[in-house]
């Protein structure tokens, strides 16, 4: 099934555990001085994602189990607010992946999923019609320098640019270190949504050649919003790459964020929202054959035999 992040139980964050599996299904120990052992059961079967943060360590046998049970493990950073690495299980729906693989391969598609990116952050009907990248990067510049100018105003900071040097990092001023601290956070929180989907984080709409590039896609629909406000906040910060961190995660609420991120990108590559053809029988785990004419045919037949398909051994991959 699809990751289905609007359900209570699609994504679980653990950090400071054990991950491993008993007799019984995989379990998360926690052990502390107070209350020595605790012992927690995952619902496996009812998780899509995982999220492991620091502290954690998980066994082979749950690692396992997790695949089997077709559940996403992301490796991330404190609260879930930087991906470090993913392992995505064999049962995991492409659905989502072949629609953002054909989109990005089609220059016309690609140019309306890039619109579309653009339409979110202005809102609905204010690009101009007919406009092209050029001219929306243009008109997506002057919004991002009216609303520093704005802050900048707000928080009487005087005047302000945007400047990212990791080669002077130090000499940095505090808007633009907790800006680019919140950002970082907001790709992990994105990227981890993104690998849920099962889609790739490389194929990107306004961003390319970058492994990244459909994250900074993604991640530049909320920083408006989101982290370029609390980078402001921060202007007077002694340490504002640490406050940034921590207030972003504690005011994201995480899990209410996942869910519009999965909402954003189905929007991008599914405009139609119908999408009750998108969740495959559970029971089917069998990979469907491509056909130029019919789209897919089923796997796991027998297409030789003159008098139409015969079922044959059926195989996860046909032979």
């Amino acid at each position: 099934m699809l990751p289905r992040v609007a359900d209570s139980l699609s994504f679980l964050y653990l950090d400071i555990v054990r991950v491993q599996q008993d007799d019984t299904g995989v379990l998360a120990e926690v052990t502390s001085e107070r209350h020595g052992t605790q012992t927690v059961y995952l619902p496996t079967a009812a998780l899509s994602c995982v999220l492991l943060g620091p502290g954690t360590s998980i066994t082979a046998r749950a690692l396992t189990t997790l695949a089997r049970h077709g559940t996403t493990v992301v490796v991330t950073g404190a609260g879930g607010v930087r991906t470090y690495a993913a392992a995505q299980p064999d049962s995991l729906s492409t659905v989502w992946l072949e629609r953002q693989a054909r989109a990005w391969a089609d220059d016309q598609a690609r140019l309306a999923v890039a619109k579309a990116m653009y339409e979110k952050r202005f809102g609905t009907g204010t690009a101009p019609a007919g406009s092209n990248l050029a001219t929306l990067r243009g008109l997506e510049g002057h919004r991002v320098k009216a609303q520093y100018q704005l802050l900048a105003k707000q928080y009487r900071i005087g005047r302000f640019r945007r400047t990212y040097d990791p080669a002077a990092w130090d000499s940095q001023d505090p808007v633009n270190l907790a800006l680019s601290s919140a950002n970082t956070c907001l790709y992990g929180i994105v990227h981890a949504a993104i690998v849920a989907l099962g889609c790739s984080p490389a194929l990107g709409f306004v961003h390319s050649g970058n492994q990244q590039a459909f994250v900074y896609d993604v991640a530049d629909l909320y920083k408006a919003e989101l982290t370029i406000p609390l980078a402001f906040s921060l202007h007077a910060s002694h340490n504002p790459e640490g406050e940034a961190r921590r207030s972003f995660r504690d005011g994201l609420r995480l899990f209410k964020l996942l869910p519009r991120i999965v909402a954003d990108i189905q929007d991008l590559l599914d405009p139609s929202k119908d999408r009750s053809r998108d969740v495959p029988d559970p029971s089917e785990q069998l990979v469907d054959l491509w056909d130029p004419v019919a789209g897919a045919v089923p796997g796991g037949l027998n297409h030789g035999a003159a008098s139409g398909p015969e079922t044959g051994d059926a195989h996860p991959c046909p032979q």
